[in-house]
């Protein structure tokens, strides 16, 4: 355990925040502005962010999940009923991309060879985005959508969303 001091521009200060949570295991981040006031000063106490284990095998993530067949139903049903150029919910993208890590895998125990794996690695590289990009996932996973390791292993991201999912659904 450390204590962390940083004096900084506020225009920097969330970004900074956010790049202590991405690093470190950190407590409450406390700021306070310089004596001039010109600058925010942060103090946090934090910890090396120990490694997390591994992803979520395919076979515990998709435990509970409806059949493929199922979740194909499912997933296009949604994406009809949504309005034109609308952006569906979280729900929709984790089980879309599930589905198709689901097909990919399949495919691979199969020996069939085509796009699926891609298809699926582009599907789960859309998830991580959008989670990134405000929704984050659930706060208690190992890996957060904002970390490098949901980026470079997203189908593992997705596995590790689902088998949340699925359990608190």
């Amino acid at each position: 355990m450390f204590d962390i001091r940083i004096i900084c521009d506020p225009a920097d200060t969330d970004r900074i925040v956010a790049a202590l949570d991405k690093t470190f295991t950190a407590g409450t981040v406390t700021v306070c502005p310089t004596r001039d006031g010109k600058q925010h000063r942060f103090y946090v106490r934090a910890d090396h962010r120990t490694e997390p284990g591994p992803w979520p095998t395919p076979e515990a993530a998709y435990a509970f999940a409806p059949s493929i067949v199922r979740e194909i139903g499912w997933t296009v049903g949604t994406a009809v009923d949504r309005p034109r150029g609308e952006v569906s919910g979280r729900e929709y993208w984790l089980r879309k991309a599930a589905l198709l890590d689901r097909i990919a895998l399949r495919d691979e125990q199969d020996g069939i060879t085509g796009d699926a794996d891609e298809v699926a690695t582009e599907a789960a590289r859309r998830f991580v985005d959008y989670d990134r990009d405000g929704n984050r996932g659930h706060h208690d996973g190992p890996i957060r959508a904002v970390q490098p390791r949901a980026a470079a292993e997203p189908r593992g991201y997705v596995r590790q969303e689902y088998a949340h999912w699925a359990k608190t659904n």
